[in-house]
């Protein structure tokens, strides 16, 4: 009796933990298909399959968000150079556009995210041209037919994508240079001038008033002074006139717009020279949208490459500055120095004119005699 009972309940904790154990595989299953819809079916595919092809084809990439809409354009059909439109085919820099052209050969779709349109804008990925805060990219053939077209996310530091013309959007694997900055993608680092190489500098103001100070190889930043023929100027400060003597050292153009575009007359020049020789002649304006400067470099010598660099990339364009960077090309003299007053000579002693010779009676001796007779 006793064993019949035993294994009825063997029995009954063998089915019990049968159970068990289908319920735990099904849990399971359930759990994975949950995770595997919120995936997705593109989940570890490549958004751009082959998109190293088709790059050497693109001639446009369009970038547009809310505040702005900016164009790169190839130069020529087998160029590997590249210009933006909206600041007069400025050259753009070449590691942001392998930067982007790698990026979106790279990415891949991960988990899901939203398709409500209600919710996009959390991740970023609104429409730009109805307001969202995604930005668009796309890229195009010679024709205009579309290669890659994707518009894109962040929030904070993860990346987040869907294409314009679906809701269903994803986060993504991968990275994407800054689009929301058109003067990021500018080529405006023309100038490599370390401060100890500055040997002179002249300032002139639109007056024609001018300062000239040098310093020796070697010395440090506060040792400019005057030199003839201003070497009575004093002073105002060391570091008056350290910062705008080494302006040129610190240029670093905020964007860029054509030459022929400036409004104004320059305001002031100012002249770098370095101690191996090179000569950065800088004019300034004030322009109705922004402080302007041109460049303008000479080089004595046969291997004048370093002005020859500067000027083949710097002719005909006009760099925008902050005004604290521009007016270091622009101060006033009386704040850099003190001009002694021109010495006054003494006039020499008034010549008085020559009078009438006295009068005085001649040697009688010397008067020939009068004849009286008739």
């Amino acid at each position: 009796m006793n064993d019949a009972i035993r294994q009825r309940r063997r029995r009954t904790v063998m089915v019990l933990a049968g159970i068990t154990g289908l319920l735990a595989l099904f849990s399971i299953f359930f759990q994975t298909g949950d995770a595997a819809r919120q995936q997705g079916d593109r989940a570890g595919a490549s958004v751009f399959p082959r998109f190293e092809r088709k790059i050497e084809q693109a001639q446009i990439i369009r970038i547009t968000s809310a505040d702005t809409q900016y164009t790169l354009k190839r130069v020529s059909e087998d160029s590997t150079d590249w210009v933006m439109l909206e600041s007069g085919s400025y050259p753009v820099r070449a590691d942001r556009l392998s930067e982007l052209a790698n990026g979106l050969t790279d990415l891949v779709w991960s988990d899901q995210r939203t398709s409500d349109p209600e919710k996009l804008d959390q991740i970023g990925l609104g429409h730009p041209e109805t307001g969202g805060a995604g930005a668009l990219i796309d890229v195009q053939d010679d024709e205009g037919r579309s290669l890659a077209s994707l518009i894109i996310g962040r929030r904070p530091d993860k990346l987040y994508g869907r294409f314009p013309d679906e809701n269903k959007s994803y986060r993504l694997s991968g990275d994407i240079p800054p689009l929301y900055t058109r003067q990021a993608w500018l080529d405006l680092d023309i100038i490599d001038t370390q401060p100890d190489a500055v040997a002179a500098v002249r300032i002139t103001q639109a007056n024609g008033r001018s300062v000239f100070v040098t310093r020796p190889p070697g010395s440090s930043q506060r040792a400019f002074r005057p030199a003839p023929p201003f070497e009575r100027d004093t002073l105002v400060s060391r570091l008056a006139i350290s910062g705008p003597a080494l302006a040129i050292s610190r240029f670093a153009p905020l964007d860029v717009k054509p030459a022929a575009a400036l409004e104004t007359r320059p305001l002031g020049r100012h002249i770098t020279t370095t101690h191996d020789g090179l000569e950065i002649d800088v004019s300034a304006y004030k322009d109705p949208d922004g402080f302007y400067v041109t460049l303008r470099a000479i080089e004595a010598g046969e291997g004048a490459v370093r002005a020859q660099s500067i000027n083949d990339r710097a002719n005909g364009w006009a760099y925008r500055l902050s005004e604290f960077d521009w007016n270091d090309y622009t101060p006033r003299v009386s704040t850099l120095v003190r001009r002694p007053a021109p010495v006054e000579e003494e006039p020499p002693a008034p010549v008085r004119p020559a009078g009438p010779r006295p009068f005085s009676i001649p040697n009688p001796e010397a008067i020939p005699p009068i004849d009286l007779d008739p």
